[in-house]
């Protein structure tokens, strides 16, 4: 950065950090871009953003990008961009692609790893199985990743705290088929553009609609069509009536339980089921962008899935082994870590149960055809 230089890209917590020290300045800058304003929000940015933006000339040419239009996004283009011509792509309001069969199974939590391996049986019995699966959490994407290749499923993990280099070679693994199980924060619901992926899986539903939206677009691109499941709980209830709005202008069949959450959610929060999405105040960086994550990043076992034979940074994951396809990397280690009380067991038997002599596997019978009729909608995912 004490190097001349024209283009400038950074998150907005290191760029303020170089300003601060003195490295850089923003006084010849005419030329803003702020890319996923409306994350950049949701992660508690808006100060960063306002103290970078006070330090560029006012004549200055200002862009802003954002997949979605809340009124804070609105605001912020209001306060920020003047006399702007807005050009829209879709729709303003919030709507998913109609390519993506869209399931939701109302579950309890402890629920939520039987229904996976089930899942999953049917799906690695495709020939199209590329999936990716949705955690809330780093520790908790480390721990069903080691839990998973464990018991010989073909997974690898991503998140914020994995290096750069790390991230490129499983998205490489993943992309060429070798690691068809990919499990990942919300790192992974923007910016993958990866065209085959037919399955998406949200282990743990997302804090709102909109990263919902995000996260099942990774499915059904160019075109093409994709299914999505989604694990739903009742820690999920003030969530419930955003999801329904988003099925049924897609056209979805709608879980019964899930009509029922919002019944109850109207009763139990006097019908205010939304919660404020953006927040004000310090960002926090769980897995992109800019703001410093000052916990502890120790604690983990080593993670899985990089490199020959196992794992290779700190922050969870596998401690030896991974599984063997064409030559990809090491085996699996049988002696890597206790496998005591965990609610995977065994290697899993991917029975591919057939329909009509080869035809579509029994717990997604909906998923080929997309836009059939769903008025018999019945079956694994409303038991």
């Amino acid at each position: 950065m004490a190097y001349v230089f024209e283009i400038c890209i950074a998150t907005p917590g290191r760029l303020i950090d170089f300003l601060e020290a003195g490295k850089t300045n923003l006084r010849r800058c005419t030329y803003l871009v702020l890319d996923e304003a409306d994350r950049m929000l949701d992660m508690g940015f808006e100060p960063q953003i306002r103290k970078i933006i006070e330090q560029i000339r006012p004549d200055r040419q200002t862009l802003m990008w954002s997949a979605t239009w809340p009124k804070e996004v609105r605001q912020l283009a209001e306060e920020f961009l003047h006399e702007y011509v807005q050009v829209n792509i879709g729709a303003l309001s919030l709507c998913a692609n109609h390519n993506i069969l869209q399931i939701i199974d109302v579950v309890h939590e402890h629920e939520k790893d039987q229904k996976l391996i089930r899942l999953l049986e049917e799906i690695m019995g495709e020939k199209e199985n590329k999936t990716i699966i949705f955690v809330e959490t780093k520790r908790r994407v480390d721990d069903l990743t080691r839990r998973m290749r464990r018991d010989g499923w073909p997974a690898m993990c991503i998140h914020g705290d994995k290096s750069q280099p790390e991230r490129d070679w499983v998205l490489n693994e993943f992309r060429t088929g070798r690691a068809p199980i990919l499990v990942a924060t919300d790192v992974a619901s923007r910016g993958l553009d990866i065209t085959d992926v037919k399955f998406v899986i949200n282990f743990d539903y997302p804090g709102s609609a909109e990263d919902y939206v995000h996260r099942i677009g990774r499915t059904a691109r160019s075109e093409r069509t994709g299914t999505a499941y989604t694990f739903f709980t009742p820690n999920n209830m003030k969530q419930a009536k955003e999801l329904v709005s988003v099925l049924q202008e897609a056209r979805q069949q709608i879980n019964p339980k899930l009509i029922q959450m919002v019944d109850a959610a109207r009763g139990s929060f006097g019908g205010r089921g939304d919660r404020r999405r953006y927040r004000t105040g310090g960002g926090s960086r769980d897995d992109r962008g800019g703001g410093r994550d000052f916990r502890d990043r120790g604690g983990n076992s080593r993670s899985g899935g990089y490199g020959q034979g196992g794992g290779s940074s700190t922050g969870g994951g596998l401690k030896s082994g991974g599984f063997t396809q064409g030559g990809a990397s090491g085996g699996m280690n049988q002696n890597s870590g206790s496998n005591q009380s965990q609610p995977f067991r065994g290697m899993p038997i991917m029975n591919g149960a057939m329909s009509n002599g080869g035809g579509i596997p029994s717990l997604l019978s909906q998923v080929v055809q997309p836009a059939q009729n769903t008025s018999g909608y019945t079956g694994y995912q409303f038991q």
